[in-house]
């Protein structure tokens, strides 16, 4: 059969048409692929697919959301590559998360001031609160941006009046650094003079308790009693040298404090000369403490222990000294011993305690945002926390290990901010293949011997076929 000319017009045509179909369809794929992406997550238990929690708590965030991420060698390593990964889990359904890398060798300017402690260390803004993050993982950062979204600024109530230690002063021993850190996170701090203010309010989040120089007035030990008999949340300051031990609010809580001054040799032999430093380096399981993995630190502490006679409050000790370390009874100069004659008490001791109770309907006293907190969690419950050392988190010291971390745990507790969003682990299910030795060799004497004798056989086979034909 012969072409005219109009049949090879039309075959050229055709051959052209489905050139050009073929290039506009690839142009298509790649304008579509550069504009939009998708993922299927072909894993058996969905392990890079974020959760059904996280999802509905990124559809609640309205604005952009920035993280940066300290760590070093940056786009090489492989704590960057990890970073990198978990925040694209984000992005694909929240687009204006925006994702930047610092390196901490590069701006130490930047690192000092957001007191960075650690490489891969995460900072997330979200309009103008932000968060630090150390873990790494989906329920680490979504438990962060949950306490970013909270509406509301929780009031925090300073006791003055008495040469407390300050939020808003630049004193060595005043608090205004730690202060500041927490106002970025939600929280609104205020002074109340109990002798010029008569009552605490109900609907703060917790009274700061800091310290105290003088004693403080009856009326006003009333007021503050008032207060915790009510429901309210306490955090409770004392140092050694403080004359004020406020006995009333003692028995009202249950616990005692140990006179004295604790001591510990095991700074001298990191290079701490006065051995009234303390180093916490273990903590217990408690949602104040129960990750943290650095030292803190305790500069001129003592310690305290709960009374035998107290039947309604929970106490669970939340920082001790080590073993090594005692109460010393006497006066630190010259040569310090342990002499349990003479009143030293040996370690460890308790330096601060978290305690709890059931709240009754007539003591209820928190604010319409701590509610919806308390209404989830298994009893409503009260909490105070008291520590035997007010400088760890003074302006001089909040610098020193995982000090800021702890001051500012300690409020989120207190406020109810550790109501975290449980991401169920998805662990991957079992993908060993175990083979007994009979099985091993079976596989061995198919794939080395039986496979390619019989391809050898098969060609021989088709060779001698077509020789004869």
């Amino acid at each position: 059969m012969q072409l005219t000319i109009k049949g090879r017009r039309r075959l050229q045509l055709q051959s052209w048409s489905f050139v050009l179909l073929l290039l506009a369809l690839v142009a298509l794929i790649g304008v579509v692929s550069e504009r939009y992406s998708g993922q299927i997550d072909m894993t058996a238990t969905g392990r890079h697919t974020l959760s059904e929690a996280t999802t509905q708590l990124l559809a609640q965030m309205e604005g952009p959301l920035e993280i940066t991420a300290f760590t070093r060698a940056l786009n090489e390593s492989q704590l960057a590559k990890q970073i990198r990964e978990l925040i694209e889990r984000y992005q694909r359904l929240k687009g204006d998360i925006k994702l930047d890398f610092v390196d901490p060798d590069r701006e130490p300017e930047l690192v000092r001031q957001h007191n960075i402690t650690m490489d891969g260390e995460l900072l997330i803004r979200y309009g103008q609160r932000q968060e630090q993050l150390t873990t790494l993982g989906e329920q680490a950062l979504t438990n962060a941006l949950q306490r970013l979204l909270r509406s509301g600024e929780r009031e925090v109530v300073f006791i003055s009046g008495h040469g407390e230690r300050r939020f808003d002063g630049a004193a060595n021993h005043d608090l205004s650094q730690w202060a500041e850190r927490l106002a970025q996170k939600g929280f609104l701090f205020r002074a109340q003079n109990l002798s010029v203010e008569l009552g605490l309010s109900k609907s703060v989040a917790a009274v700061v308790l800091a310290s105290p120089r003088t004693e403080l007035l009856p009326g006003e030990v009333e007021q503050l009693l008032n207060y915790v008999d009510q429901g309210g949340n306490l955090l409770w300051l004392h140092d050694p040298d403080d004359a004020v031990t406020l006995p009333q609010l003692q028995q009202a809580l249950g616990v005692a404090f140990n006179p004295g001054t604790l001591v510990d040799p095991t700074g001298q032999m990191l290079g701490i000369d006065n051995p009234a430093f303390i180093l916490v380096a273990e903590y217990p399981q408690h949602p104040v403490t129960g990750d943290l993995s650095s030292l803190t630190l305790f500069p001129i502490a003592h310690s305290l222990n709960t009374a035998l006679d107290s039947q309604q409050w929970q106490a669970q000790p939340i920082l001790q000294s080590l073993e090594r370390s005692w109460l010393e009874s006497g006066e630190l100069q010259g040569e310090i011993d342990f002499n349990q004659a003479e009143g030293d008490l040996p370690g460890p001791q308790t330096l601060a305690l978290a305690l709890t109770r059931e709240i009754t309907a007539e003591q209820e006293s928190h604010s319409e945002e701590a509610e919806a907190v308390i209404e989830a969690l298994p009893a409503r419950q009260q909490r105070v926390v008291v520590v035997a050392d007010g400088d760890f988190i003074s302006n001089a010291y909040l610098g020193n290990g995982a000090n800021h971390d702890l001051g500012e745990r300690l409020l989120n507790w207190l406020s109810y901010d550790d109501a975290m969003i449980t991401i169920p682990s998805r662990a991957a299910p079992d993908v060993n293949l175990e083979l007994s030795s009979s099985a091993l060799t079976a596989i061995s004497l198919l794939f080395l011997i039986l496979i390619p004798l019989g391809l050898l056989g098969s060609g021989g086979w088709i060779w001698w076929r077509r020789r004869r034909a």
